[in-house]
């Protein structure tokens, strides 16, 4: 006994100093994704937020914050809530719908595969090029304009008084709900998959319908997880910038705001309204993530 304690004492300093090592390790693997988003997200997120508390001369003041009163920016942000819920609803009940259908599938089948792959290449699917994508399908002189204009005399030119719907807020619904959709199958597919097949078993062999199980055992263990893929999905759009910005040259959305004052100030009388635009659209992003990340911990209570 005097021998194994003797071993066990000398054996646990060096477990010790191990654990330190591996850990130390684990650090400095961290590290350059850590210095990756203090250099590029951090730094310049305080800084734009941070200038919004300034004049053009440098000195501190609180008066820029005025803008939020401003109608251009009440618009602006306004636009930005209402297109980020109805992607986001969107996107909720389509991805809802693919999930309940790959979920079941094969794991290991060639279907599951491709969709799982699909999604994940969709999902970044943005830009520049999803716009070019779009202009080629519903714009001006789009295949589907002209289709829909020669076949059924609809022409979507027309719809709106400002010109085509895709150059306008109300039509970034579509290119956003094309990667907000693989981002939802993403989100959720997991959680959907979690679900025991014991579950249902056991409450069919209570007597339990089918439509009941979904009701009183699934639909209450999912709800958190699908409010929090929703919630991800509408803070995607957003702060989406890329897409909207090659079809819209106006404002309309704080992204494309933050962006127009950057280039020229619009609002006479303030100086750095962009700093004001990004401390604004930082709170709402913050207030979103903050409750996705609570309804994502519900969530992964009962899949532990």
């Amino acid at each position: 006994m005097t021998a194994a304690s003797a071993r066990i004492a000398t054996a646990t300093p060096r477990s010790g100093v191990g654990l330190l090592r591996r850990r130390s390790l684990g650090w400095w693997g961290f590290s350059p994704f850590a210095v990756y988003v203090l250099l590029f997200l951090a730094i310049p997120t305080v800084y734009a937020v941070a200038s919004g508390f300034f004049t053009a001369k440098g000195e501190f003041t609180l008066s820029n914050f005025s803008a939020f009163v401003s109608p251009f920016i009440v618009t602006t942000f306004v636009n930005s809530l209402w297109l980020s819920a109805v992607v986001a609803a969107i996107s909720a009940v389509l991805g809802a719908i693919i999930c309940v259908a790959l979920a079941g599938m094969d794991p290991e089948g060639w279907v599951r595969s491709a969709a799982d792959s699909a999604c994940s290449a969709l999902a970044q699917f943005g830009g520049i090029m999803l716009a070019f994508a779009f202009i080629s399908l519903m714009g001006a002189q789009g295949v589907l304009t002209v289709w829909l204009k020669q076949s059924l005399g609809l022409d979507l030119n027309s719809l709106t008084p400002n010109g085509p719907l895709l150059y306008q807020v109300g039509g970034l619904v579509f290119p956003y709900v094309y990667f907000s959709v693989p981002l939802m199958v993403l989100t959720f597919l997991p959680a959907l998959t979690g679900l025991q097949s014991q579950w249902a078993e056991a409450a069919a062999t209570l007597g339990a319908p089918r439509r009941v199980y979904w009701t009183r055992i699934a639909a209450p263990l999912l709800a958190p997880a699908f409010g929090g893929s929703t919630i991800l999905v509408f803070a995607s759009a957003f702060s989406s910038f890329a897409t909207a910005a090659a079809l819209i040259d106006q404002g309309g959305i704080v992204p494309l705001a933050i962006k127009q004052q950057v280039t020229s100030e619009t609002i006479p009388g303030l100086a750095n309204t962009a700093g004001v635009l990004a401390l604004g659209m930082v709170v709402v992003m913050a207030v979103v993530m903050t409750v996705y990340a609570v309804l994502d911990r519900r969530a992964r209570r009962w899949r532990r």
